[in-house]
């Protein structure tokens, strides 16, 4: 179990519980992955979980580039229709591995840190063994250099880290970030050619208001977030514009937002492979329109059977 699904249940409140499993839906922290996994997964769902791996580690060769965007769900979001938690910048090595570069939260050491993971590592971080899903969104070749180039410069992109994190950290702040927003700001440097300097970051972030980057807000539901920003750790309030918060409509960095910038700014020349599992099979579906709950497959999807 995740911390933020064991704070929701402990804390049996309703209202308070659906915050805190918002916080989580943007709360890399709160992966199991690095805190708190007390289920370690059996053989079986290992074996499949590792199949798993290997369907995606097919789908990102067959995009033909070396850097794309990639995704993974995490505790079931779907009250606030939110599949993704945690996107992350996957490149291939010159032995032609895989690997995803990305924010993580240091739960020891109660910090934010970059952190380069195998692809069967970062898939087995999603929560759920008995279903899954993964989004690689491929990228013109120009784009994808830029962006691997960025991503791999560890200077600059360690100049775009926060010295604090927040699961639900604004975009257009300093003050904190969660894992999805360094994505974004790796994204403007890349792509705005953005020379490394201490001000990085708020360079990055006045460049994405420029393009225009706009999160679509989360329809939180209830006060209750208020409250348990006073003492859920990671959680926090204090970034957010007031008249956000009184609307309980926060925007936040999310999976799905960094999709749909980089759709808007690369437009027909970045494509979309959505990949899933429910512990009986594989789906993979290609085009922007979400596969359907549950990972049931729609005519034209490959579906790659387990047994």
């Amino acid at each position: 179990m995740s911390a933020w699904a064991f704070i929701a249940r402990r804390l049996a409140l309703p209202g308070l519980a659906a915050a805190v499993a918002f916080a989580g839906s943007v709360a890399h922290a709160a992966s199991a992955q690095y805190c708190d996994r007390t289920q370690p997964l059996n053989a079986s769902q290992q074996d499949r979980v590792l199949r798993f791996a290997g369907a995606v580690q097919e789908a990102l060769s067959s995009t033909g580039g070396d850097a794309v965007l990639i995704s993974r769900s995490g505790l079931d979001l779907s009250r606030f229709r939110i599949r993704y938690s945690h996107a992350a910048i996957a490149w291939k090595g010159a032995d032609g591995t895989w690997l995803a570069r990305q924010l993580y939260y240091a739960c020891d050491e109660g910090h934010p840190r970059l952190y380069d993971q195998g692809l069967a590592g970062f898939v087995m971080g999603i929560d759920d063994p008995a279903l899954g899903y993964v989004s690689i969104v491929s990228l013109p070749s120009e784009a994808a250099r830029a962006l691997r180039n960025a991503a791999l410069d560890t200077p600059r992109a360690l100049h775009l880290l926060a010295a604090r994190y927040s699961a639900n950290a604004y975009p257009f702040s300093l003050r904190y970030q969660n894992c999805n927003q360094w994505v974004m700001e790796l994204l403007a440097v890349a792509w705005g050619k953005l020379p490394d300097g201490d001000d990085l970051r708020e360079r990055a972030q006045q460049w994405l208001r420029a393009a225009p980057y706009r999160p679509e807000p989360v329809d939180v539901g209830s006060h209750a977030l208020v409250f348990a920003s006073n003492f859920v750790p990671l959680l926090h309030l204090d970034d957010h514009p007031e008249d956000d918060i009184y609307a309980l409509k926060l925007r936040v960095s999310l999976p799905s937002t960094v999709e749909t910038f980089v759709r808007e700014q690369q437009g027909a020349a970045s494509e979309r492979i959505e990949l899933c599992h429910d512990g009986r099979q594989v789906v993979v579906h290609r085009g922007w329109e979400p596969v359907a709950d549950g990972c049931r497959p729609a005519e034209g999807d490959r579906v790659v059977l387990f047994d």
